[in-house]
């Protein structure tokens, strides 16, 4: 290594300093009849380091059993007899074998922080490719499985398939390459529900060539459709994963982003962008294995050659990886341990763990995920891409289970935004509030909240907003009491999916419109929800708008919109928000109060938030007509300049990431509904919460609308104004 570091290795550590090397690209047996041994001086050797320990007579030395039934099957009798091989025109001297006690590493040198009498045995090889891995199912939930890919070969010279869920992926050419290299492969057969008889699947394009916008519309997609199969699933009884089967359909269907494997930055993905699953990352071409938690490709540096080296890597704590630092990651290797911890055994420098020592040579970015206890969700996780690192050490050391692993070090590449400090800020705000600086008032809701909403100003000296009166309930112009009521059903205890008596059910087309986790399913026109008229218990999972706000919510002071609202907390797509609470105005008293920046009327939203749906074409389901020209305004008028909540806060956006929802449950009047947000897709912590004001019939440039006003959102698609 060429870095200056300050490591020093434990009695029980041992650093790697292995070159990298021009074949280690295909990582399996040659074809038979193939020699890769005869090879002229000016290509490097392939380093096998050896898993057997550092110790004289291990695997590494030529009397050993196993190195002898090695060579014979590779014919590498001549490992340590021929000249040495040059590297990038330095000598890389093998050093003596270890029967005769030499200490040099592969490069000639010494290795730092080993003991001299405990070297690393390494073998010079030419082209030495470990045995493949087993083609791992779809369904596996192994963090530890690893890739392989169709233009690879056994040791009998067969070309080896790959899964069908990374066709169109390129492993052994060149930076962003989707070819094939001309081998089919064949598509797992995916076994999926369809609710209309004798539907085809059909193939759904994605509708924007804006790199950002295609990822979005791919996660949104994948939510849909998985929320949809839970709904199903539930229904039947089934335990099947949803999030695994939508990945197998939609990557089917190339309904995915990003399918050129890259070095670096993919396009359409942000710094701070949050997963709530693997396959999430997969579909957007952030992290092609479904799995194992390294990804990566062979590239060609230049005139230097080709190495397999890694791309991305996904820190999910499975390991014992170090990961308090926001800027820097100790991540462990992959093997090792089993699923139940029956079966330990030493890490082997192979697959992952030889492309991130590659990495480590070759110096290339590698794209960094990180994994953390989803705070909504008992024994979920939520996972970040947190930007691009570098290795910039790595070597060995014996964990708390007694075997030997890889670790490698990993420096955040400096002036990039904030990804993972972020995370961890808000976190430690949550568990203590009083940490969080520039705050005007703990809580602007004085209580009424199910959690504090504070008020801070990082901006400017303004003290807070205009004085109005915080209230959780919309104000009527009437008593509920003399509206229609809402008939309930007559569920004991809960509504189930699978009882096709439920009442509330049947309002709802038939399905209770909430997953088990409280996730809004699909927009609809209207949402009915179990209420006071209903037999079943408050915890009845038809019962989620009305219980109030579950986030930590933030009014904070923008640059140039006045106050915003954000949450410390990370929210998933379909969850519910907050409600629009204001004063219900009557249409012949609108305009006396003057000019309303807090009136919300049901104008139309943009097409992203009326098509919140499930892609029912993929469901073998009837299509939804969802467009403006079928869009009817609800006669409901809500003011929240006197008095409101924390939604009186949220900001335009020609972009957004939450809409409304109509929802009734208290009462029986269709024109006057609950106005409900819901997030529009997973929205991570200290992010403005937004949503589309909506278009009440002005042309582009806003004239013919009197009360158009200059958007300054900044998104691509900002249409310059808003009504």
């Amino acid at each position: 290594m060429d870095r200056t570091s300050n490591f020093m290795p434990t009695p029980d550590q041992d650093v790697l300093d292995i070159q990298p090397l021009r074949t280690l690209a295909p990582m399996f047996p040659a074809p038979l009849g193939v020699n890769t041994f005869n090879v002229p001086n000016t290509t490097p050797p392939l380093i096998f380091v050896t898993s057997a320990g550092q110790f004289p007579g291990g695997f590494g030395a030529p009397g050993h059993p196993a190195f002898r039934s090695f060579a014979a099957a590779f014919g590498a009798q001549d490992a340590y007899g021929g000249q040495p091989a040059s590297s990038r025109g330095q000598d890389a001297g093998r050093g003596q074998p270890a029967a005769n006690g030499g200490q040099t590493a592969a490069n000639g040198a010494t290795n730092l922080g080993a003991s001299a009498d405990s070297p690393i045995d390494v073998i010079p090889i030419s082209a030495y490719r470990p045995t493949p891995p087993p083609v791992i199912p779809l369904d596996d939930d192994d963090d530890d499985n690893e890739h392989f890919t169709s233009n690879q070969t056994s040791a009998s010279g067969r070309k080896i398939k790959r899964p069908s869920h990374l066709s169109g992926y390129k492993m052994s050419g060149g930076l962003g390459s989707d070819d094939n290299n001309g081998v089919k492969t064949k598509r797992n057969k995916t076994s999926h529900r369809k609710a209309g008889a004798g539907n085809e699947f059909t193939s759904v394009p994605l509708s924007s060539s804006n790199p950002r916008e295609a990822v979005e519309e791919v996660l949104m997609n994948f939510e849909a459709l998985r929320r949809r199969h839970l709904q199903l699933d539930v229904a039947q009884e089934s335990t099947k994963r949803p999030d695994l089967k939508v990945g197998a359909v939609m990557l089917a269907h190339n309904l995915r982003a990003n399918i050129a494997r890259r070095i670096g930055v993919v396009p359409g993905i942000e710094i701070g962008d949050i997963f709530y699953f693997r396959m999430e990352l997969c579909i957007i071409g952030l992290h092609a294995p479904t799995m194992a938690g390294i990804d990566y490709m062979t590239h060609t540096f230049g005139d230097k050659g080709d190495d397999s080296v890694a791309i991305c890597i996904v820190a999910a704590g499975v390991y014992e990886n170090e990961d308090d630092a926001t800027d820097t990651l100790v991540y462990s290797g992959s093997g090792g341990s089993s699923k139940n911890n029956e079966e330990m055994h030493d890490q082997k420098l192979e697959r992952g763990n030889l492309a991130l020592q590659m990495s480590l040579s070759r110096k290339n970015v590698i794209r960094v995920v990180r994994g953390f206890k989803d705070p909504g969700c008992l024994g979920g996780k939520v996972y970040m891409y947190d930007g691009l690192y570098k290795i910039h050490e790595s070597w060995k050391e014996r964990t708390k289970t007694g075997i030997q692993c890889f670790k490698y070090k990993l420096l955040r590449e400096p002036g990039q935004p904030e990804g993972m400090s972020i995370w961890k800020m808000s976190r430690k705000w949550v568990e203590n509030p009083a940490t969080r600086g520039r705050v005007l008032h703990p809580d602007l809701s004085s209580g009424t909240e199910n959690l504090p909403v504070c008020l801070v100003n990082d901006i400017d000296s303004e003290k807070g907003p205009g004085l109005f009166t915080y209230i959780t309930q919309v104000k009527y112009p009437k008593p509920l009491s003399s509206m229609k009521p809402l008939q309930g059903c007559s569920c004991l205890n809960a509504c189930l999916p699978s009882d096709t008596d439920c009442g509330c059910a049947e309002f709802n087309g038939g399905n209770l419109p909430y997953s088990s986790t409280g996730l809004l399913v699909c927009r609809k026109n209207r949402l009915y929800e179990c209420g006071e008229s209903c037999q079943c218990s408050v915890n009845c999972r038809n019962r989620v708008t009305q219980k109030g706000i579950r986030v930590h919510f933030e009014i904070f002071r923008t640059g140039n919109r006045g106050w915003g609202l954000r949450s410390w907390d990370p929210i998933r797509a379909g969850s519910f928000i907050c409600e629009y609470v204001g004063e219900v105005i009557d249409e012949s008293k609108l305009n006396l109060n003057g000019e309303d920046d807090y009136l919300f009327q049901t104008v139309s939203p943009c097409e992203k938030t009326l098509k919140w749906n499930y892609v029912p074409e993929l469901m073998g389901e009837q299509i939804t007509n969802n467009s403006d020209d079928t869009f009817e305004p609800l006669p409901i008028k809500i003011s929240a300049k006197k008095m409101g909540n924390v939604s009186r806060f949220m900001n335009h956006s020609c972009s957004p990431n939450a809409f409304w929802q109509p929802v009734q449950f208290d009462h029986g009047d269709d024109g006057h509904p609950h106005i409900m947000f819901f997030a529009l897709k997973h929205i991570p912590p200290m992010t403005e919460l937004t949503y589309d004001y909506g278009d009440i019939g002005a042309d582009s440039s806003g004239i013919g609308s009197p009360g158009a006003k200059r958007c300054l959102c900044g998104s691509s698609n900002c249409r310059g104004y808003f009504c």
